[in-house]
């Protein structure tokens, strides 16, 4: 996909969803003999995300695991749209279509694995983590450098506001 055809869809998000282990974790399953289970969140994808809400770009988790750290990480970030256990994403996809008034395409999805293909070959903005199974990064128009967990959704999140000339309007409060 050329930058051209990349901008004019990055100009039209208005709803990022993402999927969380692959994505926002490095898809690793830490449990312990107690029953808890741990997950490791990047940092600055956390602080993309803020900022991708600071310029109106809403933000949901559609993930087919259940993890109440999930709920945590999200409840921190701000993100109410959090839909987990869900085996077709396609029907939460659907509902946040008709909430949120969006088409296919002002939405980008990011995901790393087969149970994505589906979202990724209907939205605007297509995504995977450079980690991600074979086949799903086959059906991403943007293929990250980093992995899953390890920065990829902030590279996401960046392509769309620096395509969409919103990075220095969210980037000026930092720099000045």
């Amino acid at each position: 996909m050329t930058k051209k055809q990349l901008t004019a869809k990055a100009k039209k998000i208005k709803l990022l969803i993402l999927d969380v282990d692959g994505v926002m974790t490095d898809g690793r399953i830490i449990l312990d003999n107690e029953g808890n289970e741990f997950k490791a969140f990047h940092v600055r994808d956390g602080h993309g995300i803020k900022m991708l809400q600071r310029v109106g770009i809403k933000v949901a988790i559609i993930t087919g695991r259940k993890s109440r750290v999930v709920n945590r990480r999200a409840k921190e970030l701000g993100i109410t749209e959090v839909h987990q256990g869900t085996f077709k994403k396609s029907v939460i996809y659907e509902s946040l279509l008709q909430k949120y008034k969006c088409k296919d395409e002002s939405v980008a999805f990011m995901g790393d694995d087969i149970v994505d293909i589906g979202l990724l070959k209907r939205v605007g903005l297509s995504a995977a983590p450079a980690d991600a199974d074979e086949e799903t990064k086959k059906w991403a128009a943007f293929v990250s450098s980093k992995e899953g967990g390890r920065g990829a959704v902030r590279e996401f999140i960046e392509l769309i506001l620096k395509l969409s000339k919103l990075w220095d309007k969210v980037a000026g409060e930092f720099i000045g």
